[in-house]
């Protein structure tokens, strides 16, 4: 059941509403978190996780749970075919993460459940909202089974169609048109190549992205013309016939779970309205290559958690100090070191879209 007042409601948990949810729950703040499924999936969606955000989930506890249950991989080639064009190493990246860890998304997600329960927190299934109305004190958030929860602050983590931000009256622009068509999957698959790299084959149908994960299991993605509603073994042997190694080719044994999607840009016209604030793909969507979603969204959270605990934490300390935080520029904490490129501190227009400036 849920509470009838929380001081953050976050809704969605997916990466990005956990992590934050974990965040604030290790400041001593009252989270709650629903999510309108009535199970967490178990696909692997997004399956990278980069050295920065490691570092992120360091600082809730959740790296190293992640990194025992992942698979580090140490370069990144380029290849036409057989030929190798050039390599990138990772072990001199200034991290205590120097790799890129292969992981399910649902294996991400199930490391920061167990994170948040640890620290007093859950998640509340399956509640879908309704309906919200912001006052001078916060939000009241309705549920479709007529439940309510009132709460101090709202956060967003609902994903690209966010029904918060729909409801907030926050838009979401980006260009038209429907996106350039790609095709995933994660397979069991005969192969040369080596199990510790990610590989990015060039062709003229376009990319293919080959990257080993744990037990075995090889994700496959591929830029397309038109994707099929459920790519099968054959057409994934097809793609790599087509893009992959010549002389020794792979061999599709086995089709674990594959997908289809579309390149998305947008960027809502604000991270906040009132007590509403928005993260994740509920606050922008792009490309998926690389786990970008996920990641942005996992720093986006860490940045915002911190940032609201210490809305909290300054009203406790000074209850005639109203101003909150987030109402300025945010601290320099979390700020990325030269080298670290995939997160960083938000941008001064990330900043005014949370902050309304």
């Amino acid at each position: 059941m849920l509470p009838e007042r929380t001081d953050v409601l976050v809704v969605g948990a997916g990466p990005t509403g956990l992590t934050v949810a974990a965040a604030l729950a290790r400041r001593g703040v009252d989270v709650t978190v629903v999510d309108s499924a009535a199970q967490p999936p178990v696909t692997s969606r997004a399956a990278v996780v980069h050295a920065y955000t490691l570092e992120m989930l360091d600082r809730i506890g959740a790296a190293a749970p992640l990194v025992a249950r992942g698979a580090a991989s140490r370069r990144f080639t380029v290849r036409d075919r057989d030929r190798v064009l050039f390599g990138v190493g990772f072990d001199d990246l200034p991290s205590r993460y120097p790799y890129a860890l292969l992981v399910s998304q649902a294996v991400t997600e199930a490391v920061l459940t167990d994170r948040l329960t640890v620290l007093g927190g859950r998640v509340h299934r399956p509640y879908e909202v309704s309906s919200l109305d912001r006052d001078d004190a916060g939000a009241v958030v309705g549920f479709a089974d007529g439940g309510r929860v009132r709460a101090r602050w709202v956060i967003g983590a609902d994903g690209m169609h966010s029904t918060v931000r729909e409801l907030a009256g926050i838009g979401f622009g980006g260009p038209d048109g429907r996106g350039e068509s790609f095709v995933l999957a994660d397979v069991r698959v005969r192969s040369v190549l080596p199990r510790d790299e990610i590989a990015l084959f060039l062709a003229r149908p376009g990319p293919l992205v080959w990257a080993p994960l744990p037990d075995g299991v090889v994700r496959v993605v591929a830029s397309v013309a038109q994707a099929p509603h459920a790519p099968d073994a054959a057409y994934f042997q097809a793609l790599l016939d087509e893009r992959g190694p010549a002389r020794r080719p792979d061999r599709v044994t086995d089709v674990i779970w594959s997908s289809r999607f579309r390149i998305h840009h947008r960027v809502a016209e604000t991270y906040r309205a009132g007590p509403v604030l928005l993260a994740g793909d509920a606050a922008h969507v792009h490309s998926p290559a690389g786990g970008q979603g996920m990641n942005l969204g996992i720093c986006d959270a860490v940045a915002l958690g911190d940032t609201l605990a210490d809305v909290f934490a300054r009203r406790t300390r000074h209850p005639a100090r109203r101003r909150a935080v987030v109402d300025r520029p945010a601290s320099g904490r979390g700020q990325a070191r030269p080298g670290r490129r995939r997160c960083r501190r938000p941008s001064r227009a990330k900043r005014s879209r949370w902050t309304g400036r």
